[in-house]
């Protein structure tokens, strides 16, 4: 990620001062160079002049390698050069991509970077030239990150009078197969960056807008006329019915009743069990009657993303209309202190029958996911169950913002997630679920404590408290997503400041990879 650092640094402060702005539409074209306008260029470690850099550089009558050379420009990857009025260009981009050999990842991030760029720019048109042949539908992969790096959200903000419009018109992708790629991006790869940009869209708007019911109207919107989809919702009678008592509980001192949204994707065979995704959803987290320090407690809007990246993820399966088929639970609570909050030392029987005993009304995340778990368990019988959760902090410590952090007791999962994460750069690291953090869990009144009584390994110990709600046979993962939910400086290619959508990237390729891949041998 050094890389990046200063390169993004700047970039993020100019995001942050860009005006309103709507998006550029993004179009596929046959490769060809443009000789005027404004045209984003790839460049190899070492700059040499060849392709579509050598093309242009002809173009302006060597005046591209002349502006080059004074800048210094060697093509690290991840580097771009923004050079205005080269010869008969408006704006030549230049990105670097290092030495390495062409990859779906590499042309995300390139795609990500031109889409930034663009985010910036007042030219109407931006013609990004990638003459390689040797990736099928390069333009898809192009499409998705620039996509997803062109991302804004600005839904709150109102132009400056006589401010300049910048953002707006077209990001043309000059590939060698055009047509392919349009194909591949109109069938596959749009749904992936919508899946994205719905879940970013959720994690993004403020507490006020977004709580337990709205959540569920904006998931009913963006399914709407989606085939092969139902949804379930489950209100506060429905949970009390069920014995759900544990989201029950973390939501009970909010003015905003909880909910359980189940949206239910069959692309597969009609008797093939589905794979479950269970994300937690708590629209803002005050940490309860166990308070939560008010140093950025505004970002405890973004505590419900895991429940946005489920959903958005069954989006992308189902607007794509992957073979498989797949379910997205959302337990969706609002954590408040009031006089009708739980409180430190209560004992929960939650919907399985189990009891813990409640030691902090901040560690909620794991009371509304055992519910969710559960049920979906119970009702569904899943062969695979991964929930995704911002769950704690011990997580950040560990790990940074480079992975999220992956349990599991399940070896052939945890490897295809791992594998997965290495291929849409939503990477994952394995923690521990050793069998001592049980000990950590004991409680004197009931069957468990909901956190550890020692402090330490806190991200394993909620992992594992989790875990004790997955019934035999199950495949069960946890990914805790704490530090990946919400980008600070520096921003990465696909990846802007704010809401970032991790995980839907992740299990879609896990689908794409794995359950579908198996599915057809």
């Amino acid at each position: 990620m050094n890389r990046f650092a200063s390169l993004f640094a700047v970039l993020a402060v100019l995001c942050v001062a860009a005006p309103a702005a709507a998006q550029r539409s993004l179009d596929f074209a046959p490769y060809a160079v443009p000789t005027e306008g404004a045209v984003a260029v790839t460049v190899r470690q070492g700059a040499p002049l060849e392709g579509a850099f050598a093309e242009v550089d002809r173009a302006s009558n060597g005046a591209l390698q002349r502006a080059v050379a004074a800048a210094g420009f060697l093509g690290d990857r991840g580097v771009v050069l923004n050079l205005p009025g080269v010869g008969p260009y408006q704006q030549v981009v230049l990105v670097g991509v290092g030495n390495d050999a062409p990859s779906a990842r590499l042309l995300e991030d390139v795609g990500g970077l031109v889409g930034q760029w663009g985010v910036l720019s007042a030219v109407p048109r931006i013609e990004l030239l990638w003459p390689d042949a040797s990736l099928p539908a390069a333009g898809a992969h192009l499409a998705l990150g620039a996509s997803l790096g062109q991302y804004t959200f600005r839904a709150y903000r109102n132009a400056k009078p006589g401010a300049p419009v910048l953002g707006q018109g077209a990001l043309v992708l000059r590939v060698a197969d055009a047509d392919a790629s349009r194909r591949a991006w109109d069938a596959d790869w749009s749904a992936v960056a919508e899946g994205v940009r719905f879940s970013r869209d959720l994690v993004t708007e403020p507490a006020n807008t977004i709580y337990p019911e709205s959540f569920v109207e904006r998931t009913r919107a963006a399914f709407a006329g989606v085939a092969n989809v139902s949804i379930e919702v489950l209100d506060v009678p429905a949970m009390q019915k069920l014995g759900m008592n544990s989201i029950l509980a973390v939501g009970q001192g909010s003015a905003r009743p909880p909910r359980l949204l189940v949206v239910r994707y069959r692309g597969g065979a009609r008797d093939e069990a589905p794979v479950a995704f269970v994300g937690k959803g708590i629209t803002f987290d005050t940490g309860g009657i166990s308070l939560k320090d008010p140093a950025n407690l505004w970002r405890m809007k973004y505590d419900m993303t895991g429940a946005a990246s489920v959903t958005g993820t069954v989006l992308a399966l189902a607007k794509r209309r992957a073979p498989v088929n797949a379910i997205a639970v959302a337990a969706l609570a609002e954590n408040m202190p009031s006089g009708t909050a739980g409180r430190p030392g209560d004992v929960i029987r939650t919907m399985s029958g189990k009891t813990y005993e409640v030691m902090s009304t901040d560690a909620e995340g794991r009371m509304v996911l055992v519910d969710a778990l559960w049920f979906v368990q119970e009702r569904d019988r899943p062969r695979v169950v991964v929930d995704v959760a911002t769950l704690t902090g011990s997580q950040v410590t560990a790990l940074g913002d480079e992975y999220a952090g992956l349990f599991s007791r399940d070896e052939a999962l945890a490897a295809d997630l791992l594998a997965a994460g290495a291929a849409s750069g939503e990477e994952v690291w394995r923690l521990p679920l050793h069998p001592s953090y049980a000990k950590d869990l004991e409680s004197p009144i009931a069957d468990l404590r909901n956190g550890g009584s020692t402090g330490g390994a806190g991200a394993s110990v909620g992992a594992f408290f989790i875990g004790s709600w997955i019934q035999e046979g199950v495949a069960w993962a946890h990914l805790d997503v704490a530090s990946m939910a919400w980008r600070d400086a520096p921003v990465l290619p696909t990846v802007p400041l704010g809401a970032t959508g991790y995980g839907v990237r992740l299990l879609d390729r896990y689908v794409r990879d794995h359950v579908e891949a198996a599915a057809a041998r």
